[in-house]
């Protein structure tokens, strides 16, 4: 079974918080994340809850919009093996950020804290699962480096990461 690991923006972007513009993007991320919740795949998660963190942080489990319905799913089946997997990261000095499983890559030292621990689940799983990816530029500007140091990014709104990337 197919192994995923969430970006946050994915689930942001399901509850429909781009509007009208990133209409398709917005079905993609639906459609993944609906996936995930049918158990066609497998999410992958950290032990110490810095991705669910994040996801309490900017979604809503009890709101309406399928990023919301994902949070609720997590928070249910995070411990059930069947629906998802969870790995161990270390923090770097009781860092929130910082992960020794990071890669140290001068070309990632200025890559967005907050999002690094997605990067250290999936080099911590034996299988390295991808990281599902919205519309965040940077992931997308840092594609090959990612590639070099084994992180695999599945991009799934890529026209509209591009026509971003090409605005900024």
């Amino acid at each position: 079974m197919m192994l995923v690991i969430v970006d946050t923006n994915v689930a942001r972007l399901a509850n429909g918080e781009w509007g009208q513009d990133y209409k398709e993007c917005e079905e993609s991320c639906i459609c993944w994340l609906e996936r995930i919740m049918r158990g066609e795949m497998k999410l992958v998660l950290d032990t110490e809850w810095k991705i669910l963190g994040e996801y309490s942080d900017n979604l809503h489990s009890r709101a309406a919009g399928v990023g919301n319905e994902f949070l609720e799913w997590c928070l249910r089946n995070r411990t059930n093996p069947e629906k998802c997997e969870l790995v161990w990261i270390t923090p770097v000095d009781n860092s929130d950020t910082d992960f020794r499983e990071f890669p140290d890559d001068p070309a990632l030292q200025n890559f967005d804290p907050d999002d690094r621990k997605f990067i250290a689940v999936a080099l911590t799983h034996p299988e390295q699962p991808p990281i599902l990816e919205a519309t965040d530029t940077e992931w997308w500007q840092l594609r090959d480096v990612f590639h070099r140091n084994g992180v695999k990014v599945k991009f799934i709104c890529e026209d509209d990461i591009q026509t971003l990337r090409e605005g900024a």
